[in-house]
């Protein structure tokens, strides 16, 4: 199309005229419809979020803002945002997408989050921030200039993964990024090759565990800032205070993480109450016979058996029915001889006492169905939550937990993501031997928006392996009081990966329970020396 451009000579001098005679130069209604349109699409100063002014429903948290105004101004729009649970990383991440997009710097976007949580992510957007979104279902189109969101599952698999690496993206976010650590994966294979110009990582996990953790997480965002990766174990294998400064310097460059006791929320309390049962008497000779049995090649699986009877017989009988001796025969028939048991009948007493809705968490299966089951004879409404679930059933589980049932009975599934501050009562009818993990369960209720004080119940079976974890490990180093801050970079710098890892090896290679509660107690005593080591350095360097 040819366009003929002609210059105006004589608007000059009809505006000149028009002032001097004091005319009507325009229509005020017409102004005004113009002058909003231009303000409207004005892009702000760069010291500005324009996006507070168009989301004045939302009171937003000073942290918050502040992360936003960091991420866009000194970050360039590439940051991992790793705000300890319930600080909101969710509205940061809006409020980072909704001010880049008013900015017309955003058309095109891929939201990549836990299956479980992509209707939830589509619903906050739409809902707190007038963001429309696509959530990618069984034949999405990539190629749309829209924000598109979709479970890495999904995403990763033909023919969806060659149709998206053919894409070039604004910005990339990703929700739970702590689970592409691992740079040998494919997740983590797939992300590194996505064409993004923003991207943005959400995870509650500190990435000071590893160095090699630091270095694949930062890589994404900004690949050469920590140099090779060769050079860069090297050099900070055994790093020196200085060097340690240094790294925590590069790191800042590209992290954003909030801690709970430096933002002005006035956070609800937490009060901790240990659930103590005994077993009957036919049940603790089970267990006994349980511990001097011999069963497999290794004694973890011993470790593993012990756990699961603490559970519940159920979860139990569902692994014991897998082997094929003549010794887990026996057991079998032993199990099937005893009682409802003791700690499910505890949960059900809690329950009514409590009489308002509450989450137990179990780690096994098997173990929820029977609780489920339970629960249902003592007339008590509850629905469970498992990771088996499809996504619109997840989402329908929580909102029949929300406005009929009173318990919602979830495994470690439960554990990630979903948002219940309605609820504030949490029961660890299961106690996870990963101390990160009761965090993250904690994160469900004790997050922004908990209005009442949360309630927390450890169940804790006297005489066995759950108690030995619970009174010379989690009470040693006052898990529950505390909120998980530095303890995994504490357990870094002692060379503990993973406790659970730990725990489960003194279980196994203690030939005595007395050899095991040393080795446990010990373990407790250097963490907690750790930790206020730590303290008092942090408190010297602060004076």
């Amino acid at each position: 199309m040819h366009i003929e451009l002609s210059r105006d000579l004589e608007f000059i001098d009809h505006l000149l005229e028009g002032i001097d005679q004091n005319q009507t130069l325009a229509n005020w209604k017409h102004f005004k419809l113009a002058y909003h349109v231009a303000d409207t699409l004005l892009i702000p100063r760069s010291n500005n979020l324009k996006a507070l002014d168009q989301l004045q429903h939302i009171d937003f948290l000073p942290h918050q803002t502040d992360t936003a105004n960091k991420v866009i101004h000194e970050m360039n729009g590439r940051a991992i945002l790793a705000d300890e649970v319930g600080l909101g990383k969710t509205i940061e991440a809006g409020l980072i997408l909704k001010e880049y997009i008013l900015r017309g710097l955003i058309k095109k976007a891929l939201i990549i989050v836990p299956a479980s949580l992509v209707n939830q992510w589509a619903s906050e957007l739409h809902e707190k921030f007038f963001i429309q979104t696509t959530i990618a279902k069984k034949k999405p189109v990539w190629t749309n200039d829209d924000i598109m969101i979709t479970s890495i599952d999904l995403a990763k698999r033909e023919p969806h993964r060659q149709a998206i690496l053919e894409q070039t993206y604004d910005l990339l976010l990703i929700d739970e990024a702590h689970k592409l650590k691992n740079n040998k994966t494919k997740n983590y294979q797939f992300v590194q090759a996505l064409s993004k110009k923003y991207c943005l990582l959400l995870t509650a996990t500190p990435i000071q565990n590893k160095l090699n953790d630091v270095f694949n997480l930062v890589t994404l965002l900004k690949p050469g800032l920590l140099g090779d990766q060769q050079t860069f174990l090297k050099r900070f294998d055994k790093p020196t205070r200085d060097l340690d400064q240094h790294l925590q310097r590069l790191i800042q460059k590209v992290m954003v993480r909030n801690l709970r006791h430096e933002t002005v929320l006035d956070w609800t309390k937490r009060h901790i109450k240990t659930i103590s049962v005994t077993f009957t008497e036919e049940e603790y000779a089970f267990y006994q016979k349980l511990e001097q049995a011999t069963i497999g090649d290794q004694s973890i699986n011993k470790t593993l058996y012990l756990r699961e009877f603490c559970s519940s017989r159920e979860a139990l009988y569902t692994t014991l029915m897998k082997e094929d001796s003549q010794l887990t025969k026996e057991l079998v028939a032993d199990l099937e001889q005893l009682p409802h048991h003791s700690k499910a009948i505890q949960l059900v007493e809690l329950i009514k006492d409590i009489n308002d809705k509450c989450i137990v968490f179990t780690e096994y299966r098997a173990t929820q169905v029977y609780l489920q089951w339970l629960l249902k004879e003592n007339q008590i409404s509850s629905v469970p939550f498992r990771g088996g679930f499809k996504r619109g059933k997840k989402d329908w589980m929580k909102q029949l937990f929300q406005e009929q049932a009173q318990v919602l009975i979830a495994t470690e599934a439960g554990g990630e993501g979903i948002n219940l501050q309605f609820c504030n009562h949490l029961i660890n009818y299961d106690l996870p031997w990963n101390p990160m993990r009761i965090e993250q369960r904690i994160g469900r209720i004790h997050r922004f928006g908990q209005k009442n004080d949360v309630h927390i119940y450890n169940f804790s079976i006297e005489k066995t392996i759950e108690d030995h974890v619970l009174q010379l490990l989690y009470n040693k180093i006052h898990l529950f009081e505390r909120i998980i801050g530095h303890l995994d970079q504490i357990l870094a710098e002692l060379n503990l990966g993973s406790l659970e890892k730990e725990i489960t090896q003194m279980v196994c290679e203690s030939k005595t329970i007395g050899e095991m509660k040393v080795k446990m107690n010990n373990l407790a005593e250097v963490i907690d020396y750790a930790q206020e080591e730590e303290n008092h350095n942090g408190n010297r360097e602060s004076s």
